[in-house]
């Protein structure tokens, strides 16, 4: 059961180093490292044939290269298997998630003009991207729309998706259709380490990428890391996360059913910080009445035992302080006044406002990615977006007389680092006794 600590009487930062450590994927052990870096050389040598043996080794799959690919046919059968309800509704996720991407997209701007300087910005979609959608219990078909969908509004052309099939070499249907309806253009039975490699450098079988997208285990994570720079990547993401701040008016039912449903991603970090002590214990007995209904009861109990803490501090104000050097994930504010709290906030993925907010609508159907910075790295990062998916290309345009009023700053910069072919570049062109050379 969740721990109770109290502010005054605790490092409340130490403790919470504390649970992260224990789940950074940056902190894994060389062994992991060197088996990643070794998939990675691997496939990019072998190609198709590392990945059919990785596929057969971690996968039990023992699939041929030319089984790589699902089928028009296969994605096609997966909607028999699927209900019209669930259709219904990730179709109303998409177009949610499209509507807010299209109203948060970047959009060209005017261009800068100053005496004889026109200076324009140009924003273009990246060519190709490559979504990773795990495997394992679950599957995860609100991953494929929420990281599909912002590359599909920003015009990427085409989308790759990977995800490790089961052991009877297929990939659960429920993927399939979503990858479908979001405009997926090609989809792949491959995971883990090795699909991140063949997304970054290409196989006879899969084509490279500019940038891969979508959460995974800490090999693929680490794998992420390895491939950056011969491909974009989005993040380099850990467990998930959720704080909960929270006052004697908020509802501990609601509280509890929120830091449960963090834990059950197992691990998930669930925290709650409250001025109430009454809350913390309310909290703690709902919990108690709420986990036995639960499916995943025994793992989310122990999710909740190792990365669950309730922080009772001495006031609102540290709860927003705690917050803010904590820097969520997922932040819900369940205050009398949440306004209030809110413009404390600085460091969040996402927040969710009100009783009437929980994370799963952010997870499901809200339109925000659910692609979100982890392990404080909100602190400098935001979710995954359309903006992601996007250039931007600097065009500058000087006149000759723009060009000859700035002569001398260029010469007088490029002479203190020693570059005087830069400075020679622009005086070549002012120079008025200079003829062009003909062209013979």
């Amino acid at each position: 059961m969740m721990r109770i600590l109290k502010t005054w009487e605790c490092d409340a930062s130490l403790e919470i180093e504390k649970i992260k450590q224990g789940l950074d994927p940056l902190n894994s052990s060389s062994d992991i490292r060197t088996t990643v870096l070794k998939i990675i050389q691997d496939v990019k040598k072998n190609g198709d044939k590392a990945i059919a043996a990785y596929g057969k080794r971690f996968d039990k799959a023992p699939l041929s290269p030319e089984q790589f690919r699902v089928k028009e046919e296969e994605i096609e059968d997966a909607y028999k298997y699927v209900t019209g309800k669930f259709i219904k509704a990730i179709r109303l996720a998409i177009k949610n998630i499209q509507t807010y991407q299209n109203h948060i997209r970047i959009q060209n701007v005017k261009p800068l003009r100053s005496k004889g300087v026109i200076l324009d910005t140009i924003y273009t979609p990246i060519d190709s991207a490559g979504i990773y959608v795990p495997g394992g219990a679950a599957s995860y078909p609100s991953t494929v729309l929420m990281n599909a969908i912002p590359a599909q509004v920003a015009g990427v052309e085409k989308i790759v998706m990977v995800s490790p099939p089961k052991e009877d070499g297929n990939i659960p249907p429920e993927r399939l259709v979503a990858a479908k309806e979001a405009g997926v253009s090609e989809i792949y039975k491959i995971g883990g380490v090795q699909a991140i490699a063949a997304l970054a450098f290409g196989t006879k079988t899969i084509p490279s990428v500019d940038k891969i997208v979508g959460p995974g285990n800490v090999f693929v994570t680490l794998a992420k890391k390895e491939i950056f720079g011969y491909a974009g990547i989005d993040m380099l993401a850990g467990p998930s996360e959720v704080l909960i701040i929270a006052d004697n008016h908020a509802n501990p039912s609601y509280i509890a059913s929120d830091l449960l449903s963090q834990a059950e991603h197992t691990p998930g970090i669930s925290l709650l910080v409250t001025s109430s002590k009454l809350l913390a214990k309310q909290v703690l007995a709902e919990i108690t009445l709420q986990i036995k209904t639960l499916s995943r009861s025994a793992g989310t109990n122990e999710c909740l035992s190792k990365y669950g803490v309730i922080f009772i501090t001495k006031n609102m104000n540290e709860c927003i302080a705690l917050s803010n050097a904590i820097a969520p994930e997922h932040l819900q504010i369940m205050t009398q006044n949440p306004k209030a709290v809110l413009s404390g906030i600085k460091h969040a993925g996402a927040v969710f406002v009100g009783d009437y907010t929980p994370v799963a609508l952010g997870d499901y159907i809200a339109g925000p990615s659910h692609v979100l910075p982890t392990g404080g790295t909100a602190r400098f990062s935001s979710g995954l977006s359309v903006n992601d998916f996007i250039k931007r290309t600097s065009v500058i345009t000087y006149s000759q007389s723009a060009l000859r009023s700035v002569q001398q700053d260029v010469s007088e910069i490029s002479a203190s680092e020693g570059l005087d072919a830069h400075a020679k570049s622009v005086k070549i062109r002012l120079d008025s006794g200079r003829k062009k050379p003909s062209v013979r």
